[in-house]
């Protein structure tokens, strides 16, 4: 029999850059919408499932022998049958991925983004699925979470690795690619929802209203300030969150490259309008000594630190999009935005939905709509 291995064990041999084959058994459709990526190239085939079962000597024939193989596919099934036919043919080193894309999908990586001398933690939840980061803020006895994701047991153990407990978890704005987690948490924990009204005014989940400028603290002294910074565009109610004046948690509003698309509301020219006096009068003005701490990103090799982490001062991120910041008429940079529109995906609406609490698919739907790359920048251009 083979063997199996985790996401999180896929995760850290292409983040050590060791060499295999990933041998992807899933159609050739959903293959092409959605592939494993990571911060390291992947030796990559895809050969569909049936193929093996119709005809596996042939099916064999193709996938190399000299290399360590590990198999993934839909729902961990498939990918266990076609590494049962490789070790009858005589192959080694092969294992499949235990629990399928969905478990690839769903699977965080944390990551220290600030000095262990610190007298607080603050985390980036990286989850190399979506291309998205969520991030935790930990002072003596409390957490507090940005943007997570539907993986409440992670957070929940997180949280008791570091003898905290979750009292908050904000949102940046109504998400678009992927199902927020704050609901969940919030019901499961007691920890209050942090949302602005732009966004979540006309959902039905209870939550705490964002008031511009205030700030949120610990219960005990001495802990870091989250400063509420409204920047709208991307959403009407898309927030910022500044931490202890030297992290900026920035939602979809500010990436390492491009910003957010302001068309997801398919209000391209009124939203591309907002955004930019956003942009131009409550973010260019912050400190370029800042780290933003972005939800998304497109290229592990430009926007990763040496440790694998999504981040960059923002004097550096100003720099890389220049084309962006650099624009001083309101009208040009509505036309740069419409001329890098993309069509958004359809499964976006419905997402928005579940967000918003007027749709609540069983948990087998949601986690194939929160599968696939997010396509939240507004421009895919890189460096």
């Amino acid at each position: 029999m083979s063997s199996t291995f985790t996401a999180m064990e896929l995760f850290e041999t292409i983040e050590s850059g060791e060499d295999f084959i990933l041998l992807d058994v899933r159609n050739e459709k959903d293959f092409s919408n959605f592939i494993i990526e990571g911060p390291n190239d992947i030796e990559m085939l895809n050969i569909p499932y049936f193929d093996f079962i119709i005809d596996p000597e042939s099916s064999v024939a193709k996938v190399p022998s000299d290399k360590t193989l590990m198999i993934v596919c839909a729902k961990q099934g498939s990918s266990e049958y076609v590494a049962s036919v490789l070790t009858e043919f005589g192959r080694e080193n092969v294992s499949h991925l235990d629990g399928g894309i969905i478990s690839w999908g769903n699977v965080l990586v944390s990551k220290r983004v600030n000095s262990d001398n610190d007298s607080y933690e603050m985390w980036q939840f990286n989850r190399p699925g979506k291309a998205s980061c969520s991030y935790g803020l930990v002072y003596e006895e409390e957490m507090f979470l940005f943007d997570p994701s539907r993986n409440l047991a992670f957070y929940q153990q997180f949280a008791e690795s570091r003898d905290a407990e979750i009292t908050h978890t904000f949102e940046t704005h109504l998400q678009a690619d992927y199902i927020s987690g704050s609901p969940l948490i919030a019901e499961a924990t007691g920890a209050i929802f942090v949302a602005h009204d732009g966004d979540y005014g006309s959902g039905v989940h209870e939550y705490r209203s964002i008031v511009d400028s205030e700030s949120f603290e610990f219960s005990n002294e001495g802990g870091p300030s989250t400063l509420c910074t409204h920047s709208p565009g991307h959403t009407p109610g898309s927030t910022s969150y500044v931490i202890d004046e030297k992290f900026l948690i920035s939602g979809d509003t500010v990436f390492i490259v491009s910003v957010g698309r302001p068309d997801l509301g398919k209000q391209v020219v009124e939203w591309a309008k907002t955004l930019y006096s956003t942009l131009k009068e409550r973010i260019s003005i912050l400190p370029d000594s800042l780290i933003v701490l972005p939800g998304h990103y497109t290229d592990w090799s430009i926007e990763a630190d040496s440790e694998m982490r999504i981040m960059n001062n923002f004097g550096a991120v100003k720099k890389y999009n220049e084309k962006i910041y650099g624009i001083d008429d309101i009208d040009e940079f509505v036309s740069y935005i419409k001329s890098n529109m993309r069509e958004q995906p359809e499964i976006y609406d419905q997402i928005r939905k579940v967000n918003s609490g007027h749709l609540m698919p069983c948990n087998d739907e949601q986690n194939i709509m929160d599968l696939g790359k997010n396509e939240c920048a507004a421009s895919s251009q890189t460096i």
